[in-house]
């Protein structure tokens, strides 16, 4: 199973951007991502590349669907999906 991961673009440099990802700070590609993104938006990355620009109207039900997973079960194969992406696990 493979999910995207919101996170909240700090910083944005040409192609890519260092996002926060629940205190995890990643650099993200931003190759694919539908529409331009800055700092203070939120994104959906999967495996390194921003997918998609989060609404910003729908950025808090969007996390709060992310926090309810992270506070699943270990053997929830959604969280540890989740977890997994967050820590950078291929």
């Amino acid at each position: 199973m493979c999910l995207g991961v919101p996170g909240r673009v700090i910083e944005v440099r040409e192609f890519t951007a260092m996002v926060d990802f629940w205190g995890v700070r990643k650099e993200v590609r931003l190759d694919i991502v539908d529409e331009p993104v800055a700092p203070g938006d939120y994104i959906l990355n999967h495996v390194g590349f921003a997918i998609r620009r989060i609404p910003p109207e729908s950025v808090d039900e969007t996390l709060a669907l992310y926090d309810a997973l992270l506070a699943g079960d270990e053997a929830d194969l959604m969280t540890l999906d989740v977890r997994g992406e967050i820590e950078g696990a291929s």
